[in-house]
């Protein structure tokens, strides 16, 4: 016997219990939690922590659909452990502690094999990201395997092993609940919530580590000075700053990036954080779930995974959550993503599931390699693929020069997001009330919140709530971005989109419109709608904007050309022109407004001079 009676527990029937044992970062000390199993319908039916009995959760990505978004039903249980029992234990002590047995992994496959994978990426390149559906997707594919040990004892002797050779995991856990098994080193935080915080870790940009160390230092400068790789992590950011938009009180503001460096991989993230006095358990419905492992916008996300995922992901790109109560009463939020987990079920299949991010540049090839790659520190630890003795000495952050070329990238991103964000209302705009139209893209939370730093009241509708008569309570109306193609007669956001617009041009009351929106309009006015070659996702484009120069963050695959162009009214509307793209990047005229660009993202270095200048002019007539 051991000092930890409740770990001997564990040990000593680890089926027929319901437990879990969590190695957090920032904690001197692993918790084991003994507890009751309840499954439950939706996130606010998360029972109340109590002063030393936390309540685990276990969230299945179908429990996006409480949102409304698509995802396919697999009956996987949204599930709570709720402690009876828990006890701390020094890390070192429980890592000694676990079982090492053998446990014999057979019939290791594919659930989608690399040649169909590769084809799945070319589609969704060609056919989601090439008509404008959004930015980036995640599509995931799975390794199955079996065991012939019981599920919680192979999980212990794995995750003995995971503690030994996996390093920089945000939550080293396993979990033992009955039918549903996990383990697994996630190192992704996807939302916390303490003492009013909340905080969000987007980690995007994968170097996979070379077996020869000589390697090692030339590979990983050019993977800081990869394109892509900064592309995808600002997209990311850009997906998360619109939750953060939304719940907390401040908007959000962003430090980093930072290196996130495990035993195979290493990654780039940024830390968001802000203020928020919502519940716990609204903060983690609001964000659900994080785009490094579904894409952007993520509501479009959602119905492409399940159009290209054949059935449903599990526990995989869900979270852990588990809520604590201080001394003071208060309940703490801490939910990692599940990712880098092995997904144990009763009759013995094993999932490790992993996706790529796909973007406009992605490689198929290179995509199907990072797959394996973000699985292969769970692998190595069922043992299909080797253990990786080599532990590099050097932390690939102190390299010469990749502080200064991790902070360079901040150079050309928005102050705005990167700084406090102290009320600045401008006294011509003060008390005007503001309608943001949602076109099924939460930009209009960012667009919201920087609305109301320059002393507007902002309020966002969905488009399908938003009707003529609603309009005219408003002194503005400013429609926002969304997925899809703007010429589309047959997608009733669209046309309804353009209805309202129309009416409120008819009545010359003020409008702004933005990116999917703005194309609305140049269609509207007579302007000739295309598709770009190469979509403009997630990328930093400098605009003049009728003298004033911008650097402006652009999310679009269809453009307005250059030519005249005219509201119903008959009044000519003036044209600024991105000569590089021959594309029109802002309309103006009578009380009348529209960016092509998103002077709200991260990328917009002067978007919100640009945004105040668009409102005055829109606004004040």
């Amino acid at each position: 016997m051991s000092a930890y009676p409740l770990l001997d527990r564990v040990l000593a029937d680890p089926t027929g219990l319901a437990w879990a044992i969590l190695v957090r970062e920032g904690h001197e000390h692993a918790e084991v939690i003994v507890g009751e199993i309840r499954d439950i319908d939706v996130l606010t039916d998360i029972p109340s922590a109590q002063p030393d009995l936390p309540v685990l959760t276990l969230v299945p990505f179908q429990q996006i659909q409480e949102r409304g978004f698509d995802a396919h039903d697999d009956g996987t249980p949204l599930r709570v452990l709720a402690a009876t029992q828990l006890e701390r234990i020094p890390r070192e002590e429980v890592h000694a502690l676990l079982p090492k047995i053998d446990v014999n992994v057979t019939n290791d496959r594919f659930s989608v094999s690399d040649e169909d994978y590769a084809q799945i990426v070319s589609r969704v390149i060609d056919d989601e990201i090439g008509n404008g559906e959004g930015a980036n997707f995640v599509i995931r594919r799975d390794i199955l395997c079996d065991v012939d040990t019981e599920p919680a004892l192979a999980a212990l002797t794995w995750l003995r092993t995971l503690l030994s050779d996996e390093r920089g995991a945000y939550w080293t856990f396993a979990v033992n609940t009955t039918g549903h098994t996990l383990v697994g080193a996630t190192p992704e935080r996807h939302v916390s919530v303490q003492d009013g915080r909340v905080r969000m870790n987007p980690i995007s940009g994968t170097f996979r580590h070379p077996h020869d160390v000589a390697e090692l230092e030339p590979n990983f400068r050019a993977f800081i000075k990869d394109t892509k790789e900064t592309e995808e992590l600002f997209m990311v950011v850009d997906e998360e700053m619109k939750m953060m938009a939304q719940i907390c009180t401040d908007g959000g503001r962003i430090t980093g990036p930072y290196l996130k460096q495990m035993a195979h991989l290493t990654h780039t993230e940024y830390l968001l954080d802000g203020r928020s006095d919502a519940d716990p358990r609204d903060v983690l419905r609001a964000t659900m779930f994080a785009p490094t492992v579904t894409g952007s916008p993520m509501e479009n996300a959602c119905t492409v995974i399940k159009r290209h995922e054949p059935a449903g992901r599990g526990y995989y790109a869900g979270v852990l959550a588990l809520l604590e109560r201080d001394e003071m009463g208060a309940e703490h939020l801490d939910a990692p993503i599940l990712i880098r987990t092995a997904h144990l079920t009763a009759d013995g299949q094993v999932r490790v599931s992993a996706g790529a991010t796909l973007v406009r540049d992605s490689d198929p090839v290179s995509e199907v390699a990072e797959t394996t790659a973000k699985a292969s520190g769970m692998l190595a630890a069922l043992g299909l693929r080797p253990r990786r003795e080599l532990k590099y000495a050097v932390q690939l952050r102190d390299l010469d020069q990749v502080t200064e070329a991790l902070e360079a990238r901040n150079e050309t991103l928005a102050p705005f997001w990167l700084s406090p964000q102290e009320p600045r209302p401008d006294p011509d705009l003060l008390g005007k009330r503001v309608l943001i139209v949602d076109n099924e893209d939460t930009w209009t939370q960012m667009l919201a919140h920087q609305v109301r730093h320059f002393g507007l009241d902002a309020e966002v509708q969905r488009w399908s709530d938003v009707s003529r008569e609603g309009m005219d309570d408003f002194d503005l109306v400013l429609f926002g971005p969304g997925p899809g193609d703007p010429g589309d007669a047959s997608d009733e956001r669209i046309t309804h989109t353009r209805a309202l617009m129309e009416a409120r041009l008819s009545e010359d009351r003020p409008l702004l419109a933005v990116c999917l929106s703005h194309q609305v309009l140049a269609d509207i006015a007579g302007m000739t709608l295309v598709k770009l070659p190469k979509p403009n996702q997630g990328v930093q484009i400098p605009v003049d904007l009728w003298g004033d120069q911008a650097k402006i963050g652009f999310y679009n695959t269809f453009v307005a050309r250059p030519g005249d162009a005219t509201l119903p009214s008959g009044a000519p509307l003036e044209v600024a022109v991105d000569p590089i793209h021959d594309a029109v990047v802002a309309l103006r005229g009578p009380k009348t407004a529209s960016l092509q660009g998103h002077a709200e993202s991260v990328l917009s270095r002067d978007g919100l001079t640009t945004l105040h200048g668009l409102i005055r002019h829109s606004a004040l007539g």
